[in-house]
């Protein structure tokens, strides 16, 4: 399977999800909640798509078109949560996800995780922006990209659809000339 460079931060190590990681991320992205502020991930999470999930995630990385994290707490190796860049090569581009455990919500693991991908997006992989975007239900998401620097850029009225129902999505950014005047 593809490699991809390993980060650190003070509390953190953000590596590739390996197989081994499939029974934590099942029981994790199995929550009601996690599937409720995520566009892509179903409720009830099936079995096996933790793999299948993996497994593409692998080819993508392979393929150049995507950065995938796993983020696991330094001190006791548990894994919390995935953060990862979907790479728009030709554009210089990409957007950040995330989505990190219940049990760790609130502790400052997603914006510590999520600020280390965007320094290796523009520092490492020369990109020129980095967008993001949050269902308008989730203010706590949308905290995460202001503390990353992110600029608002509105919101997409209704412009997904998330258990039947539409849902707005607002927009973040950031340009590599922004992440290098808040360095």
């Amino acid at each position: 399977m593809a490699e991809q460079s390993i980060l650190y931060t003070e509390r953190l190590i953000l590596r590739q999800p390996e197989l081994s990681d499939l029974p934590v991320i099942q029981r994790l992205v199995g929550e009601r909640e996690i599937a409720r502020m995520t566009l892509s991930i179903p409720h009830p999470y099936p079995e096996g798509a933790a793999e299948a999930w993996i497994t593409h995630a692998h080819e993508q990385i392979a393929d150049g078109l995507l950065a995938s994290f796993g983020i696991v707490r330094r001190e006791d190796g548990v894994y919390m949560g995935t953060v990862g860049l979907r790479l728009d090569p030709e554009h210089h581009a990409a957007e950040i996800g995330y989505w990190v455990g219940k049990p760790y919500w609130n502790q400052g693991y997603t914006s510590e995780a999520a600020r280390r991908v965007i320094q290796y997006g523009f520092e490492e992989r020369g990109l020129h922006r980095i967008a993001a975007s949050y269902f308008t239900h989730n203010p706590a998401s949308a905290r995460v990209m202001q503390k990353l620097g992110m600029q608002f850029e509105g919101i997409l009225r209704q412009h997904v659809v998330k258990w039947g129902e539409f849902t707005d999505l607002g927009y973040y950014s950031i340009l590599a000339s922004e992440y290098e005047a808040t360095r």
